[in-house]
């Protein structure tokens, strides 16, 4: 064996499995750039006053002033993607609109995650009637078409009250968490049959130690991947719902709402309908190639 090869084997075989998983993950062209697109739109989301001349005025708000004179504009300089109806930025409107669309996708997974991971872990775990009553409620949940059991939801709550994302983050959340639970459930049940599980129990540890120590970083894994997805879908639920009326109400701006409102005039100006149509999609699409890559990546079987 050459000298010189020795450095690179020390290397390799010092990575962990999250270091493997990255080095993996950055030799999928897609998923690195469906991130680098993801990163694109978190910044300019955050930075959207740089990016939105204030002489646009808030693109949540209709100005009658102007609204009659600057109404229905094509793409210009000035406006990149023309105006709506009432004369407000699309561009802006777009922009602006993904905070809360963005918003709605991570914190209604992030509620998800929390509540199936505390459940597939319990059942998972200790089986026997814990796992029976937790499985039996997601048949339950599972029964529901998860679009009408949000529109069930939402609908009883007074239209004031949705003037916040708390309302559809929760409605997500509550429909989306049976998956992650028996997502989590059958990768506790694989792990914890393997002999370091029963050799940390052999020695006394505590079942919380033995969950959190030994069990729950190896079998989260399929969670992650999962759970990276689900933000692509939750968006898209959140859109649906807007589309419906019964997502965020106005003055706030998502991109659901927006298809929502210019869907009278989809015949005549179909840049109202384009332009949040495409942010959807890209975004979404981006969401699902990640959480492909780091299942793939996570994936010791697979051959890179």
């Amino acid at each position: 064996m050459k000298q010189r090869d020795l450095p690179s084997m020390r290397a390799e075989s010092s990575r962990t499995l999250w270091g493997d998983a990255w080095y993996r993950l950055r030799a999928n062209k897609l998923a690195i750039l469906a991130l680098v697109w993801i990163a694109i739109i978190v910044t300019v989301t955050l930075s959207a006053d740089l990016w939105v001349p204030q002489h646009f005025g808030n693109p949540a708000v209709v100005d009658s002033a102007t609204a009659m004179r600057t109404k229905l504009q094509a793409p210009s300089w000035e406006h990149p993607m023309g105006t709506d109806d009432f004369g407000r930025d699309i561009f802006g409107r777009v922009i602006y609109g993904a905070r809360i669309s963005l918003a709605v996708g991570v914190l209604a997974v992030g509620f998800t995650v929390i509540i199936g991971l505390i459940l597939g872990a319990l059942s998972g775990f200790y089986g026997g009637w814990i796992d029976a009553v937790i499985m039996r409620i997601c048949d339950v949940l599972f029964a529901f078409p998860p679009i009408l059991f949000a529109i069930l939801l939402l609908a009883v709550i007074p239209p004031e009250q949705r003037a916040t994302i708390w309302p559809i983050v929760l409605t997500i959340g509550v429909l989306g968490w049976p998956t992650i639970a028996r997502v989590f459930r059958s990768s506790i049940i694989s792990v914890k049959q393997e002999d370091y599980v029963e050799a940390g129990r052999a020695l006394g540890a505590s079942d919380a130690r033995l969950m959190l120590r030994h069990i729950m970083p190896n079998a989260i894994a399929p969670v992650i991947a999962y759970s990276a997805m689900s933000v692509g879908g939750a968006i898209l639920a959140e859109a649906a719902l807007s589309f419906l009326g019964l997502g965020v109400r106005s003055p706030a701006i998502t991109w659901g709402q927006m298809i929502e409102e210019g869907g009278g005039l989809i015949t005549s100006n179909p840049s109202l309908v384009l332009w949040p149509g495409i942010a959807i999609v890209t975004t979404v699409l981006a969401f699902t190639l990640i959480g492909d890559g780091i299942r793939d990546a996570l994936d010791v079987k697979m051959e890179h």
